[in-house]
């Protein structure tokens, strides 16, 4: 994909959760590419490394730091450092998380507080670790990552689904406390992207021919179409864009 050229994204200080592989990592080549100083978070070291290293000769080359983002005390130490290193962070995207299904009768108390963990607890950590910093600089954006999954009441998630709708709440939450300071609290909804993991593991020729029938355009998502958005909602062009949901789905209303 060829994306736009946003000049008021060159040099910020991007922070992306979640940056190794799939989505995650066309955010982060999609930032570099607007020549923005990235440093992303993962506990997937391999393919961070090696995202990393493809994209070793950019202008400003993105920087790997591993982060277990449900251990609080190493995401707050890990965003001190940061900005330590670097300065204030402009724009967090909050993209972690993790859709493993299951099954009701196997819910445990600690698999839900595992879960929540992993998909929704990170995301206010993040935005409160940032949120300093960028009251300090005048303004600032965080962009976090819900899910079409609930949308469309999608089976054996239901613990991910309840992440992914209390990050809407949560996004709206921020946009209001943080506005009065110019910080934009937005979230993108992305549909059935196809990544490499959902591929592998969900995808089956059969449901891409569900996914393909239920979206209004026959065309699948891929993790590019979400970068695109992330790139407008973090530049200075989404300037009165805050406290909003934006679908990046072709039209996914169910099969």
């Amino acid at each position: 994909m060829i994306y736009a050229t946003y000049p008021s994204l060159a040099r910020k200080r991007v922070v992306i959760t979640g940056g190794g592989t799939g989505i995650g990592s066309a955010i982060v080549e999609a930032f570099a590419g607007q020549g923005a100083q990235v440093v992303f978070l993962d506990i997937a070291d391999a393919p961070a490394r090696a995202l990393a290293a493809r994209l070793a000769n950019a202008a400003c080359a993105p920087q790997f730091m591993h982060c277990d983002l449900t251990d609080l005390d190493e995401l707050s130490r890990t965003f001190g450092a940061i900005e330590s290193a670097i300065g204030p962070i402009d724009v967090l995207i909050n993209n972690a998380a993790n859709d493993d299904r299951h099954q009701i009768s196997d819910v445990t108390p600690a698999y839900w507080d595992q879960r929540m963990a992993v998909n929704l607890r990170h995301q206010f950590f993040c935005a409160q670790a940032v949120a300093p910093g960028m009251r300090e600089a005048g303004g600032g954006a965080i962009i976090n990552l819900g899910s079409i999954s609930w949308h469309l009441a999608q089976a054996r998630l239901a613990l991910y689904m309840t992440a992914k709708a209390g990050i809407e709440g949560l996004t709206h939450g921020l946009a209001r406390d943080l506005g009065p300071h110019n910080v934009r609290v937005n979230c993108i909804i992305p549909g059935a992207v196809r990544t490499p993991r959902q591929t592998e593991l969900w995808h089956t020729p059969e449901a891409e021919q569900l996914i393909l029938a239920g979206q209004c355009l026959p065309q699948r998502v891929e993790p590019e179409d979400v970068a695109a958005l992330a790139l407008f909602l973090a530049s200075d062009n989404a300037a009165r864009c805050t406290g909003r949901n934006y679908f990046v789905d072709a039209g996914w209303y169910g099969a």
